[in-house]
């Protein structure tokens, strides 16, 4: 059987390195390891050349080489004669590289060591598979026909969402149930101030909702700063997502830093970022305790789902027109007799403890302290979008305000606290705050 570059998909995953060889004008070899190798096309490789001085050198003399390949699900070796062509220092399929690469050192602490210089191209004139007991295995029948399937059963969930918290709940459940995905997370862009923050998990042992990630942190960082999707098949040396590390629970009530959801034993992780008419709006992200659990093919799906997921976002965002607040103070029936429980609000940061409980930081805590002091002095307990982005004092961001996401993010929070007050969500764009017992509030000295 005559084999081509599509039938090796499984050896460039970078689970295990490659191996090239070259002969120096005087016919001295060299041997090296790759970190990186990429099909072009049909008949055409790219290396990375991070520091093959020698290696450079030999094929400039002698363009010829060998190229040693495993396929890291079953161990099958290929050799491939190649012959050198050009070296590129910019381009789509570099950045693309460049990229893998910086995502992957990021995982070992090794970020700004392993950095790419250039990718050299070479042409392939012939792959031969290199003697093994071991047979290969092939891929179950009908495979694309199930993604696809899976595909239009997830975006007509996706369609059918009427607000922000049942769309990420479709959005996961979806994933589960169409393409056994799980664990998963969904995290969202803060213009503002650069970050991640994660608004939606299923499938681990914290839900992390509230956890932060810099732009450029890690795989999900990378995933957003360079809006392309990033995957990793072999996490045995260094199993750390970017981003928030200290333990959840009582931790975050000193450090007021929410632990990032992840898999001790993940294997292998898929960072896509949700990007909407050239927005960023966030990032999707999936893992597996499996090595290799993500192909290609996964990678070009999840694209589409995290595409359709931003537009989503994009129109959930926007408030209706007739969504208004009533101010009546009996609104909503609560237990103001109940007991009181303690509010603490820090100024400096805007976090909020309920009872010793952290909460929340930033723009949701100067929402939940906004609605705490309104109810305090009027008794009412429903508002309205419209009328909290009307309102100086919150310093809702000029450019974009995520108030809907921020919305979601604190009624998730205080849900999980099974804090005495909760923040629901009874039609689009209006809020309703449900109390039990009386709210005492404090103000903190953070000198």
């Amino acid at each position: 059987m005559t084999l081509a570059l599509p039938d090796l998909s499984s050896c460039f995953e970078g689970v295990i390195p490659s191996i090239v060889t070259t002969v120096a004008a005087d016919g001295t070899p060299n041997i090296s390891y790759l970190s990186h190798v990429a099909p072009v096309d049909g008949s055409h490789v790219a290396l990375s050349n991070q520091f093959f001085s020698k290696t450079a050198v030999n094929v400039r003399a002698n363009p010829r080489a060998a190229l040693l390949v495993v396929d890291a699900l079953n161990g099958l070796q290929y050799r491939l004669d190649i012959a050198y062509e050009e070296s590129r220092e910019a381009g789509p399929l570099f950045e693309r590289m460049a990229a893998d690469l910086k995502a992957a050192s990021l995982q070992i602490g090794m970020g700004s060591v392993m950095r790419l210089k250039a990718i050299d191209i070479y042409r392939v004139l012939a792959i031969r598979k290199v003697r093994s007991p071991v047979m290969r295995t092939t891929p179950a029948p009908g495979m694309a026909d199930r993604r696809l399937q899976g595909l239009g059963t997830l975006a007509v969930m996706l369609a059918e969402a009427q607000d922000l918290g049942g769309l990420l709940e479709a959005a996961l459940a979806g994933l589960n149930e169409e393409f056994g995905f799980r664990p998963a997370m969904i995290l969202a862009h803060d213009v503002a101030r650069e970050k991640l923050t994660t608004i939606a998990s299923a499938g681990y042992r914290a839900s992390g909702i509230g956890s932060e990630v810099a732009l450029g942190d890690g795989l999900i960082g990378m995933a957003a700063l360079e809006r392309r999707s990033l995957r990793i098949n072999d996490l045995s040396r260094a199993r750390r997502l970017g981003g928030a590390i200290e333990a959840s629970g009582a931790g975050e009530n000193h450090t007021r830093v929410i632990s990032l959801p992840g898999l001790p034993e993940a294997m292998s992780q898929l960072a896509v970022p949700l990007v909407a008419q050239g927005q960023l709006k966030g990032v999707l992200v999936i893992e597996s305790e499996r090595r290799l659990a993500f192909s290609a093919e996964d990678e070009v799906a999840m694209t589409v789902v995290a595409r359709q997921l931003a537009m989503a976002l994009s129109l959930l965002e926007s408030d209706p027109p007739e969504a208004t607040s009533d101010r009546g103070a009996d609104s909503v029936t609560g237990n103001a007799a109940g007991p009181r429980f303690r509010v603490v609000h820090h100024p400096t940061d805007d976090s909020v403890f309920i009872e010793n409980e952290y909460i929340v930081r930033g723009v949701p805590g100067r929402l939940l302290m906004s609605f705490l002091r309104t109810y305090l002095a009027e008794g009412r307990r429903e508002f309205s979008n419209k009328e909290i982005r009307a309102d100086a004092s919150l310093r809702l961001p000029d450019f974009k305000d995520n108030l809907e996401t921020r919305l979601l993010l604190l009624q998730r929070r205080l849900q999980e606290k099974r804090a005495p007050v909760q923040v629901d969500r009874p039609a689009r764009g209006r809020i309703l705050l449900t109390i039990s017992g009386r709210p005492a509030i404090e103000g903190a000295s953070d000198s």
